[in-house]
């Protein structure tokens, strides 16, 4: 392999910031915030704002939308 060409793949903190779930995995991320983690060590912190743990597909709590009310109002503004 080529030296410098490949960006640096390393342990990352990710923190759902919505159900404050938090998981290590590698990444090439970076971040300038750290956490210290179960094992003692501190790792670089990368918060998202959805993961599996707050998505709707994977809680199986979908929210509802009107979408009911859109299409008459669609109609009625475009009927001829």
């Amino acid at each position: 392999m080529k030296k410098d060409i490949h960006p640096h793949y390393d342990f990352v903190v990710f923190k759902d910031i919505a159900s404050d779930f938090s998981f290590l995995t590698r990444s090439t991320r970076k971040s300038n915030e750290t956490i210290k983690w179960e094992d003692g060590k501190e790792y670089p912190l990368v918060n998202v704002e959805i993961s599996s743990a707050s998505h709707p597909f994977y809680t199986g709590k979908q929210k509802l939308v009107d979408t009911a009310g859109r299409i008459e109002k669609f109609r009625r503004k475009y009927k001829k």
